[in-house]
């Protein structure tokens, strides 16, 4: 493990690692401590009672948050024709088809989400083997396969978080940066807490959320008090 900076010794010993924190104190720790020579982003941690190998374990969504992640997001969309300048009118980084499809098999992958429309999925199946271990196959269910391209451009710019339970049952997800107000943190991790509760899935079993933790980029993790967070 990497030693301790001289400021992380300081943060890590600000906060009691045993003791379960309410949402407001945990977000004054973690914007506190957050004291890197950049705008870290604040994320959230979820260990979630499932095993999401089993079909009806699984836990994955789209959440747009209140006030935005403050990251820029690079956004691919395949389309063609109308849909196509559509999507380039809305903000899409990449637009194309067989091109792009052609850039992203040689493993030019300089974007963080991907749309297309329903008419492209022959071309984007093409690429699930490069797309699907990084979480950005475009589904449906995600709004991500649509013919509407231009609002969901829009989304994905303005601060919309697709989440999924890794192997082990934990959701990851960044909801801000430390400059934000605690407010504005406060309701973005609400509405993605909620977000999950939505999502729970019907061969959950036991207790749903298990642990909540929040931290900045280089920050030490701050555990929540789950009954008040539901």
């Amino acid at each position: 493990m990497a030693k301790l900076t001289k400021k992380q010794k300081v943060a890590e010993a600000a906060i009691d690692r045993d003791k379960l924190y309410g949402l407001e104190e945990a977000l004054e720790l973690v914007k506190a401590h957050a004291t890197a020579k950049f705008d870290e982003t604040v994320e959230i941690s979820m260990n979630l009672g499932v095993d999401p190998r089993h079909a009806d374990q699984m836990v994955r969504g789209v959440i747009q948050l209140p006030n935005g992640t403050g990251k820029t997001v690079r956004v691919a969309v395949f389309a063609r024709g109308d849909k196509a300048e559509e999507a380039k009118a809305a903000g899409a980084d990449l637009v194309g088809a067989e091109d792009l499809m052609e850039i992203v098999q040689g493993g030019q992958m300089d974007f963080d989400r991907c749309i297309a429309t329903p008419d492209m999925m022959a071309i984007v199946g093409r690429l699930g083997k490069v797309l699907g271990p990084r979480g950005m196959m475009p589904n449906p269910k995600l709004g991500t396969v649509t013919p509407n391209v231009g609002d969901a451009v829009k989304a994905a710019k303005g601060g919309q978080v697709e989440f999924r339970a890794e192997k082990t049952g934990i959701v990851h997800a960044g909801l801000g940066k430390s400059s934000f107000t605690a407010e504005a943190l406060k309701e973005n991790v609400q509405a993605f807490i909620d977000a999950v509760m939505k999502a729970k899935p019907s061969g959950a079993k036991g207790q749903y959320v298990r642990k909540v933790a929040l931290s900045s980029t280089m920050g030490p993790g701050v555990k929540l008090e789950i009954a008040e967070l539901m």
